[in-house]
């Protein structure tokens, strides 16, 4: 398993930060997500071998925020 702390930008209220977890516990391979309004930023468990980094970033845009890379 690997741990990833992405930034986000864009989240503004409560549901943001559901929008964020909710596409982000839907892919393949994700053990555990936390997402921090306050800190701007989604803390993903997941299996690497499953799901490459890009596709976390790719479903958080997704949902129309922004990844700060």
């Amino acid at each position: 398993m690997t741990s990833k702390t992405l930034k986000v930008e864009g989240m503004s209220c409560h549901h943001c930060t559901e929008a964020v977890t909710r596409a982000v516990r839907a892919l393949r391979g994700v053990q555990q997500v936390e997402v921090s309004l306050e800190k701007k930023s989604a803390d993903v468990r997941y299996d690497e071998s499953v799901l490459a980094e890009a596709e976390l970033a790719a479903a958080i845009e997704g949902e129309g925020y922004t990844v700060v890379r």
